[in-house]
């Protein structure tokens, strides 16, 4: 029997390397060798706290990109050789949702890495139902493995913005300057916002954020944000703010970071067990304003995220900090909890 590599998701805290079947590829299905798989914030809350959507023992990783090593003879459209990354929450294609065109809130999605083995391996099978709902996305030749890998968090910024309406000219303010909140400023300045401002209370990732160009960058622990953005659009409020950061505190302050009518956006989820937050109602109320949620992509944010990595311009090679072997999964988690990486990709063939 042939086994390859992967990291398996067995219990909070039990997260292995192990050999386990090299996975079969049907006849409507696609088989990717992979060779990028970043981690996620949900990978390393996964490991430290569990989580119920997951179906251990799982191999773990949903932000990966591979070439198609075997395609099924009923597979359309892919052949061996071809770059591929998904729109990794796999949605049912028949809800409610999934009618309305809006699969990322399908109400039976299947996550790989949760459902569906994902791609912290050596190889992965995408399974019919993803090729079936349009869930893989060709990459064009010579975007990097490591860049490539980026395309299903920045899809996910991609859908913020659109939820948010960030237009033209904005004023956007995103606070957390993890990878997430970094994709959704550069995401912001791509639609050609008039200002973005970043804030971040950890020095190294404020710090790490310098590089990347953004108009302000804020440490909300010893700077008043709310009175530098009113100082940076004349006392009116930034047009959106974007909450990146996963903590109840700067969700409850962003409506003091908006201008009337303004859109405050919840990016980052709180823990199920610390979930609830208190809103200011008379800043709703007399502001107007409108608070979204924004969770997951659809396959054509994550074509148009490919779209925007395939522009040399664009700053995904300084997200990437580090670039390490599957072996090496429990040093990611690492560098993650102490702040020092914005995203870690692991690459099977690193040793």
């Amino acid at each position: 029997m042939a086994t390859i590599k992967a990291v398996v998701f067995h219990a909070p805290g039990d997260v292995r390397v192990e050999r386990v079947e090299m996975p079969a590829c049907g006849t409507d299905e696609l088989r990717v060798k992979v060779d990028a798989c970043a981690v996620c914030g949900s990978d390393l809350k996964a490991w430290k706290a569990g989580n119920p959507r997951i179906r251990p023992p799982m191999t773990m990783g949903h932000e990966f990109t591979g070439r198609v090593e075997t395609a099924g003879r009923s597979v359309a459209g892919f052949s061996a050789g071809d770059r591929v990354v998904m729109a990794t929450s796999v949605s049912c294609g028949n809800c409610a949702y999934c009618r309305m065109d809006r699969p990322n809130l399908c109400l039976d999605l299947a996550p790989m890495g949760f459902r569906f083995p994902g791609g912290m391996a050596e190889y992965v099978t995408i399974p019919a139902r993803a090729l079936r709902n349009g869930h893989v996305v060709k990459v064009p030749a010579g975007i990097a493995a490591s860049r490539a890998a980026l395309a299903e968090p920045l899809s996910c910024a991609v859908n913020a913005a659109g939820n948010c309406g960030v237009a033209a000219g904005d004023t956007v303010v995103v606070v957390g300057a993890g990878p997430m909140g970094i994709l959704n400023a550069c995401v912001a300045r791509s639609l050609n916002a008039g200002k973005v401002i970043l804030a971040e209370i950890n020095p190294v990732r404020l710090a790490q954020a310098g590089a990347f160009g953004f108009d302000l960058l804020v440490d909300p622990a010893k700077q008043d944000l709310p009175a530098i953005v009113r100082e940076a659009t004349g006392g009116a409020g930034a047009d959106v703010a974007v909450v990146a950061a996963p903590a109840a505190g700067p969700q409850e302050e962003a409506l003091k970071l908006v201008r009337k009518q303004g859109c405050v956006c919840l990016f980052a989820s709180l823990p199920k067990e610390r979930c609830m937050i208190s809103l200011d109602s008379r800043l709703l109320h007399y502001g107007e304003l409108r608070v979204v949620g924004s969770s997951d992509s659809t396959p054509a944010q994550v074509v148009r995220a490919v779209e925007m990595l395939a522009d040399p311009a664009f700053p995904a090679d300084r997200l990437v900090t580090h670039t390490l072997g599957l072996d090496q999964i429990h040093e990611a988690f690492r560098l993650m909890e102490r702040g020092e990486a914005l995203r870690v990709v692991l690459a099977p063939e690193t040793t």
